[in-house]
């Protein structure tokens, strides 16, 4: 995905401020850290869509997303390889996911004023040129933090991943992995909704009480006290198998999932976070479960489902009120604070929706 955004701010105006931005200092091989990251400042930035431009918005971030994907572009990659965007530039602001006001806007769908959630860049200010995955809020009414995550793209994703692929249906079982990030959070209570029956795995015993004291859980385990036996962990939990396995973590935890899948199930690939950092992939060694139990594996792009952004968001925001669907954030504060926080996602720090607060 080619970054929407043009960075620097320049233009007429009369207001000139300091922007900071999270720039990528290196290319990651490994598992990340702060200092691959700054934060720095830059002079002279003017608030007002540049004269003579494409239409355009000027945003102030108000929110920042952290997500497992950004990962990926933090490294360096061939020219053919197969990626799902381009790698971050080096000392260039951090693209990804952002909540914002709209303070100038040249084009004929953005006032200013407007609250607006969609693809920013890391800084405190941003020039947005490309503006087809920008979203307006329309429930400023909820907390607009939600818009990074159960009202955001992460919602969005559960939503799309859980009923256009995995489709599930009343009674049957589901197990959602990293049931307590972003989009597992979600998936596991819409799936409940759904009427069926719901069990997470999780990094911690606190994430673990949380998916079953506050998301509605049947039940849920802590993946690392099990050790290498996944398989009885699955086995304890759901005897009579998955019939929708929402994978998020891929590795260890998918490779016993498999075994687990009834007949015609479905296993919804969104994610792969225990694969990220490591130098070499781990393949999967039960794939041919897929063929006598007629099990569907299949990927998907939330960028592929964009149309039922509105949809989603009316039907979400109504959940929300109506205590349907709790929301669990973990919130860094100040734009300072985005490299560590960023880092320890991928480390499991964070306990839900992990975002940076500006403002």
């Amino acid at each position: 995905m080619a970054s929407p955004t043009k960075i620097d701010i320049a233009g007429h105006g009369d207001e000139v401020t300091t922007n900071k931005k999270v720039v990528l200092r290196r290319h990651v091989t490994g598992y990340p850290t702060a200092e691959d990251m700054e934060v720095v400042v830059t002079s002279d930035v003017r608030l007002r869509v540049p004269e003579g431009s494409t239409p355009a918005v000027v945003v102030k971030n108000l929110y920042l997303s952290c997500d497992p994907w950004m990962r990926g572009r933090m490294t360096k990659h061939d020219d053919g390889d197969a990626v799902p965007a381009e790698d971050f530039v080096l000392g260039e602001a951090l693209v990804n996911f952002t909540v914002g006001e709209v303070l100038d806007s040249t084009h004929p769908e953005f006032d200013t004023g407007d609250l607006v959630w969609g693809m920013s860049a890391w800084e405190e200010y941003t020039l947005i040129t490309q503006t087809e995955g920008l979203f307006k809020i329309n429930h400023p009414e909820l907390p607009l933090s939600h818009y990074t995550g159960v009202l955001g793209l992460a919602g969005l994703t559960a939503y799309a991943g859980l009923f256009q692929v995995g489709k599930p249906k009343q009674g049957e079982s589901v197990f959602v992995s990293a049931a307590s990030g972003a989009v597992g959070q979600v998936v596991g209570q819409l799936a409940k909704i759904a009427g069926c029956y719901v069990v997470g795995s999780a990094g911690s015993d606190e994430k673990v009480s949380v998916l079953k004291s506050k998301m509605g859980f049947d039940d849920a385990f802590n993946y690392k006290s099990e050790g290498d036996d996944l398989g009885a962990a699955l086995g304890r939990r759901l005897p009579d198998g998955i019939d929708v396995y929402f994978d998020n973590v891929g590795g260890a935890t998918l490779d016993a999932a498999l075994l687990h899948m009834r007949p015609g199930g479905r296993v919804v690939a969104c994610g792969m976070i225990s694969q990220y950092n490591l130098p070499e992939h781990q393949g999967v060694r039960n794939l041919w479960c897929i063929i006598p139990k007629r099990v569907r594996v299949e990927g998907f792009s939330c960028m592929d489902h964009h149309h039922l952004y509105p949809r989603f968001e009316e039907e979400m925001a109504a959940y929300i009120k109506a205590g349907k669907v709790a929301v669990v954030e973990d919130v860094a504060r100040g734009i300072d604070k985005a490299p560590e926080a960023l880092v320890g996602l991928f480390s499991g720090r964070n306990v839900g929706k992990l975002l940076v607060a500006l403002a």
